[in-house]
């Protein structure tokens, strides 16, 4: 068979890609600079106190009810301060053609957003003052034990709670497509509760697809995007990828990388709130106020690890498309779904080293093609030829 996107097709990227990634880059990088300033100002200001007493007033003096009000009305104001990029963002999506939605499902999308950040941020805000409140001394270690629970928890329900608030899903109803991936998925030790049509094309012309949840929810989602334009062997293809990841034991690892980082975030939280109330920034550990001081620290820390995280998460990556490669019939149709996507999502296959070790979390799509067509010359001349797994970038 001969797929469309095949290892001839160009290496650079486009004009019209570049152009793209770099106005995306500078929307997400204008976003967080605005995200951090407005905490900033709340905290040297004193407006977050403001925000404190004002939550208190209207919640009636009682902390549960006024600490989720005070979440409330830090979320709105920065819905508000950035609902211009957000808006910019859309545009943007539209006037390069990656979207089909209309400004009228956007608008419902931004709130359902709002109200479901608002629910789960809420959750957790009352649960991390909460244990402050019950332990000040220890809370951040009891908070560990706590918000990862609720990771867990959320990774399992987020297929079937969380994924339909947004987008339509059904049951693939291409039932040779269905048994081929159940049987790839079966030779990689996972047992799927389903396989589905994920209706992207309602929003996006993007392409995409995903192995999502976990025990009962574990599930395989397709992109109609994808569906409709991509051979099955190419299918098959960019799912033995997402499936590399379960026989490697991402998830499991990626659990352990997550518990640590957040353990080192809430033990920087608790020296940064102890500091802040020595210097009499605040009363006391549970003074609500101090949410956007410990947004801030997150947001440090977060920058800090970024590159060493990127690096481990395109390590895993290239994992999952050596498992790919070993499993599949041949690795053209890998190759020519690693082209098409690219064309297809705007990708930038050649981006530059210091955007990929900053801000990708994947591979440049030219290295992971070139790493496939090594994989095949490697196996024409014989299995000792195959270059190991670290050699490769």
């Amino acid at each position: 068979m001969t797929f469309a996107g095949s290892p001839t097709s160009p290496a650079d990227d486009s004009p019209e890609a570049l152009r793209y990634n770099k106005i995306h880059r500078w929307l997400g990088i204008a976003d967080f600079v605005i995200g951090t300033a407005f905490l900033v100002v709340l905290l040297f200001t004193g407006w977050t106190g403001w925000l404190r007493d004002l939550a208190l007033r209207r919640g009636f003096q009682n902390y549960t009810l006024a600490l989720f009000l005070y979440l409330f009305f830090l979320l709105l104001i920065s819905k508000v301060l950035g609902f211009g990029l957000d808006y910019y963002g859309f545009l943007l999506e539209r006037k390069f053609q990656l979207s089909t939605q209309k400004v009228r499902s956007w608008l419902w999308d931004e709130v359902k957003g709002f109200l479901v950040g608002l629910l789960l941020g809420g959750i957790v805000v009352e649960l991390l003052y909460f244990t402050i409140r019950q332990s000040p001394q220890h809370w951040w270690v009891i908070t560990w034990i706590l918000f990862m629970g609720l990771f867990i928890l959320l990774a399992q329900l987020a297929p079937v709670v969380l994924f339909p608030i947004f987008y339509k899903f059904e049951p693939l109803d291409n039932e040779d497509l269905r048994r081929r991936l159940v049987l790839l998925s079966s030779r990689a030790g996972t047992h799927v509760r389903g396989v589905y049509r994920w209706k992207l094309s309602e929003k996006s012309k993007k392409a995409n697809a995903a192995l999502t949840g976990m025990g009962s929810t574990r599930r395989i989602i397709l992109a109609d995007t994808l569906l409709d334009n991509y051979a099955p062997e190419e299918i098959e293809a960019v799912l033995a990828h997402e499936l590399g990841h379960h026989v490697h034991r991402h998830i499991l690892k990626g659990i352990f990388v997550q518990a640590a980082t957040l353990l080192l975030g809430l033990w920087a939280a608790n020296w940064v709130l102890h500091y802040a109330v020595d210097h009499q920034m605040f009363e006391e550990l549970s003074d609500f106020a101090n949410l956007p001081l410990l947004a801030i620290t997150a947001t440090a820390l977060s920058l800090l690890l970024m590159p060493a995280l990127n690096a481990y998460f395109r390590f895993n990556e290239r994992q999952a498309d050596r498992y790919a490669f070993e499993s599949i019939a041949s690795v053209e149709p890998f190759i020519s779904s690693m082209n098409k996507l690219a064309q297809q999502n705007l990708a930038e296959r050649t981006p530059s080293k210091w955007i990929e070790v900053l801000f990708h979390s994947h591979p440049a799509i030219s290295k992971r093609v070139a790493a496939a067509e090594a994989w095949n010359r490697a196996q024409s001349a014989g299995p000792a030829a195959t270059p190991p797994l670290s050699s490769r970038d």
